[in-house]
């Protein structure tokens, strides 16, 4: 349904999109996982076409967003993160005004209004201006706006920030609805939960690049058997290298004054590891061990935790 081949996209100096390349299948929920400034929602933007590319191919639908954006248009649907409507307006008269906009049938659109408005928990409060409504109520409509048509395509950026767990679940529910129907999602999103209870492929992006990109279960095939094991504590960087680099089957992924993160076996090597710490007369604050997941893949492929 998606195909992205070698797509990059500068502002001045920084490097935003970075030539990556993936594909999304029909009916898949594709997670692009990675921090604030990663790229991705420059990557969204470009899909949507709200921005253009410096250079790489969008094809959509076996179409060429180059030559047949009008018609790409007719089969996506976008939910930004800023909030896409008008405040002033009521629930039904936004839907209805940007459904409008897709050449909806006055029967069908009433007919999705009120299916939308129920899964929603928003019955009932259709005729209220958005202002009044709250975040998470703001969100659920976001979320239709960009769903009630039906797209082949839907383009979700952080659709869940600063919401209660209630709707958060909520909206879990729809997207995966939609997507056993049929519609193929992109998903952008810095939370780890998020990717692994939603997403049936995930990719893995910082500083503009996607560094992996498979199931949860090949993703996490990539740290192997390791744990990876933070330490923080009162050494600089030269000093925990000296300490590290003889160490066999320790793996240093990131090291900082005061803070390094290796790929190793946890249970047998932790002992021996703080031991040669201890003989520099070097105090230890912090140990924590995260075993195989989404969260010790990031860390392998990047040296960091998602939230820095």
């Amino acid at each position: 349904m998606l195909q992205i081949t070698h797509l990059s996209k500068t502002f001045d100096s920084l490097k935003a999109v970075d030539d990556i390349s993936f594909d999304i299948k029909e009916g898949e929920i594709f997670g692009l996982l990675g921090p604030n400034g990663a790229g991705k929602t420059t990557t969204i933007s470009m899909i949507a076409s709200l921005l253009k590319p410096d250079s790489g191919k969008i094809i959509i639908d076996s179409l060429d967003i180059d030559k047949d954006l009008k018609k790409i248009k007719k089969v996506m649907g976008v939910v930004p993160q800023d909030m896409a409507f008008y405040e002033e307006l009521t629930a039904k008269e936004n839907l209805i005004f940007w459904e409008k906009l897709q050449g909806l049938r006055k029967k069908i659109l009433e007919e999705r209004i009120k299916y939308y408005l129920e899964k929603t928990g928003l019955t009932g409060r259709e005729n209220e201006p958005l202002k009044k409504y709250s975040g998470g109520m703001k969100r659920r409509i976001n979320l239709i706006i960009g769903l009630i048509h039906q797209p082949k395509l839907l383009l979700l950026d952080e659709p869940t920030i600063g919401i209660d767990v209630q709707t958060r679940l909520n909206i879990y529910q729809i997207i995966k609805e939609a997507s056993s129907s049929g519609t193929t999602i992109l998903y952008t999103t810095h939370n780890l939960q998020e990717a692994e209870e939603l997403c049936h492929r995930i990719g893995i992006m910082d500083l503009g690049k996607i560094l992996a990109r498979g199931t949860l279960t090949e993703l996490i095939k990539i740290v192997e058997e390791k744990d990876i094991v933070l330490i923080s504590g009162n050494f600089n960087a030269d000093q925990g290298q000296k300490i590290l680099t003889p160490l066999k089957d320790a793996t240093i992924l990131s090291l900082k004054d005061g803070k390094v993160v290796l790929s190793l076996e946890a249970s047998k090597r932790i002992p021996v590891l703080l031991e040669e710490f201890f003989k520099e007369r070097i105090s230890i604050d912090d140990v924590s061990i995260k075993q195989p997941n989404l969260e010790s893949v990031f860390l392998k492929l990047t040296g960091k935790e998602l939230r820095e």
